[in-house]
């Protein structure tokens, strides 16, 4: 990772992180319905939040996660600036989520990955798990931030 990025936690209000989907590939995961009202309530109730910033104050990565700080981790939002790709951002993104949620010998980590970051996940050490069960009755619109 370049050293003039930095990894902080940081509660990203809503309308910077909307700007931030706009260059990336993220935006596609959020359904259109309410979209702007379910990212407000994202980005206030997450458990972990993690912004990775530029030397000029440039969201160029995020991390959002839900924990118990005790057994596991869900990472909902994992994404990085178009531009900012390959340089180990995620990598320290997910890293330090996991550090923060309570360490790799206690806390386990689950995800839902779209196809492209498969390879990413799988380079972390990340399996395909079969035991995870779906309840998913919401309208879904697919689109993206633009």
């Amino acid at each position: 990772m370049e050293d003039n990025i930095r990894i902080v936690e940081e509660r990203i209000s809503a309308e910077e992180y909307i700007e931030f989907l706009k260059r990336t590939d993220l935006g596609s995961q959020y359904p259109k319905e309410r979209f702007a009202e379910r990212i407000a309530r994202l980005v206030k109730n997450v458990s972990i939040s993690l912004v990775a910033r530029n030397e000029q104050g440039l969201v160029v990565g995020v991390l959002f996660g839900l924990t118990d700080f005790c057994y596991w981790l869900y990472i909902t939002d994992l994404g990085v600036d178009r531009d900012y790709e390959r340089q180990g951002i995620a990598s320290m993104l997910m890293k330090t989520a996991h550090e923060i949620a309570g360490g790799e010998k206690d806390i386990a980590v689950y995800l839902i990955a779209n196809e492209n970051a498969v390879p990413f996940y799988k380079k972390l050490g990340m399996k395909f798990a079969d035991d995870v069960m779906q309840y998913n009755h919401i309208e879904w619109t697919e689109w993206t931030v633009e």
